[in-house]
């Protein structure tokens, strides 16, 4: 028995990420993601995998926060059972499958370098917008040709990063839906995003065992997360957070453009 429990402890050590210095930053970006979820400043989930890239390549970020996303989901459709806009889904659904593909299928031309500079780029855009209000202040309807684009792109941002939250309120913002109503229609759109994500993330490689093993180990941060964010949305001032919470998106933004941009050009000197 003790042989057979230090084997295991062996294989849960060499088979997960050790180092302190990753879990002293995927905790607390887990844990802003988890918030998201649960409906408090949803432009936290923004900083999921640009946080951990920091400490970590982009694309293992995104395969362990996949599972964990996931997980989360789960949480959130009970949450929000029953309330969606069906009309926006059927456009904006098909569309995702359209940029996952375009994903999967340039994944081997896209270097760590791409993405953190697509990643850093999507996170600038996001917050200008914000800060700009350049989508205007008129009241749109569901669209197919701008939900065919938003829809694609969010899907291609998920991909390899998953932050496809930025184009789906793009597309979404300015239709002015009920919070709920928007909140709902979002998690049914991520959760079937992730769930066919799955497919090309496993035939990349990116949920092999170390990445399923840190997984598990940082999932029980998901309903945690996602509760104290319901709560806190009942509580903290929501438009002072949001505040931090875009300022911290436009500094990452521009650490991961110019990683991204420094070793782009790096490459092409060589």
């Amino acid at each position: 028995m003790d042989v057979r429990s230090a084997a295991y402890r062996l294989y849960w050590h060499s088979s997960m990420i050790t180092d302190p210095t990753f879990y002293a930053v995927a905790i607390p970006a887990i844990i802003l993601v988890g918030l998201a979820k649960g409906g408090f400043v949803g432009a936290l989930a923004m900083l999921g995998v640009p946080l951990m890239a920091l400490v970590i390549s982009p694309v293992q970020a995104a395969g362990i926060l996949l599972p964990i996303l996931i997980a989360m989901d789960v949480f959130a459709l009970w949450t929000y059972r029953g309330v969606y806009d069906s009309r926006n889904l059927k456009i904006l659904i098909p569309a995702a499958l359209v940029g996952i593909g375009i994903g999967y299928l340039t994944a081997a031309y896209v270097s760590e370098a791409h993405v953190r500079l697509i990643v850093g780029l999507v996170a600038l855009l996001f917050t200008l917008d914000y800060w700009f209000e350049w989508r205007g202040s008129n009241t749109t309807q569901p669209n197919a040709a701008k939900g065919g684009f938003w829809g694609a792109t969010a899907g291609f941002t998920s991909f390899v990063s998953h932050a496809g939250g930025p184009p789906l309120q793009m597309y979404l913002l300015p239709q002015r839906l009920a919070p709920r109503l928007f909140v709902g229609t979002s998690v049914i759109f991520f959760t079937v995003v992730n769930l066919i994500k799955v497919i090309p993330y496993a035939a990349l490689g990116q949920l092999d065992t170390t990445n399923l093993t840190t997984s598990l180990v940082l999932s029980p941060l998901a309903p945690l997360s996602i509760f104290t964010g319901a709560w806190l949305v009942k509580k903290l001032n929501v438009e002072t957070f949001y505040r931090f919470a875009y300022a911290a998106i436009f500094i990452i933004s521009l650490k991961l453009m110019w990683d991204g941009g420094v070793a782009l050009i790096g490459a092409s000197v060589l």
